[in-house]
């Protein structure tokens, strides 16, 4: 099996248990010197798992479903489509009961089995439009 092949069977297996909520595995599969750039910042792996808490506290039901994979050599990109309802309070935010859908894009760079890098980009406003938080322009 190739490096790519193989690095796409890993993916597959994070949403797989990310799906799952089975999140000790899921984490168990990043480096520990793993680093998320997402919109500018730098977030190293316990300060995103704060950072996924806080959304899976406002959103229980989150699914994503993997929709473009893309792999060469150490890294993979992807396109996903995260889905789920807003009924969770966390952050200040009060539950809407909201079904949110937003795309999010990333490349992930795997490193012996493991994630070591990503940088994501999530279409924020098409999540705060859905929640009501600013008008959508329909």
């Amino acid at each position: 099996m190739s490096i790519e092949e193989e690095n796409k069977t890993l993916l597959y297996r994070i949403f797989d248990l990310l799906n799952k909520g089975e999140l000790t595995a899921y984490y168990e599969l990043f480096d520990n010197s793993y680093v998320a750039h997402v919109h500018g910042r730098d977030i190293p792996l316990e300060e995103l798992k704060k950072l996924d808490a806080g959304v899976f506290a406002l959103i229980p039901d989150y699914h994503f479903t993997l929709n473009d994979v893309i792999a060469e050599n150490d890294k993979i990109a992807f396109r996903t489509t995260c889905v789920g309802t807003h009924t969770g309070e966390a952050m200040g935010i009060t539950p809407t009961g909201k079904k949110l859908e937003f795309v999010m894009f990333c490349i992930s760079r795997f490193y012996d089995g493991i994630v070591a890098e990503d940088w994501m980009l999530t279409d924020l406003l098409q999540m705060i439009q859905q929640l009501g938080a600013v008008p959508s322009g329909d």
